[in-house]
């Protein structure tokens, strides 16, 4: 099964916490959305500001998160995907989970093809179920 990851996902396992949704590899393909680049290098800079990371830290987490993002197939962020995550969902969700929906919803019409969507988000994960996704949460 091929499996679109949010940024919660990708971040989580980065930096070793709690609860991280691990053993990518039984997927045969990861897609994400070209906007966890820009989720994932801005978590990790404030990570950074705050003082949770000290820039040694930050240069091998950004080493790392480079190589993680090349095994994704990262969908642009198209005017129709755009379109769509600005119309309305069957439950509350933020501008940029609305905008992983969207893309998630879009490449499964594209591919002709079932996405499992992984993300530790809960209010996330109840809209991608009512979009008639299935969805893999933290256990």
């Amino acid at each position: 099964m091929k499996a679109y990851l949010d940024a919660s996902v990708v971040l989580r396992v980065l930096l070793r916490e709690p609860g991280a949704i691990e053993n990518w590899s039984r997927w045969e393909m990861l897609v994400t959305s070209e906007l966890v680049r820009v989720e994932c290098f801005r978590s990790l800079d404030r990570l950074r500001l705050t003082g949770r990371l000290h820039d040694a830290q930050l240069a091998d987490l950004s080493d790392t998160l480079r190589l993680v993002l090349r095994t994704f197939e990262q969908v642009p962020l198209a005017p129709i995907i755009q379109e769509r995550a600005a119309r309305p969902f069957p439950s509350v969700i933020s501008t940029l989970d609305a905008i992983h929906l969207a893309t998630a919803l879009r490449w499964m019409e594209e591919a002709g093809e079932p996405l499992l969507f992984v993300t530790h988000d809960a209010q996330l994960a109840v809209a991608a179920r009512l979009c008639g996704l299935e969805v893999k949460t933290a256990p």
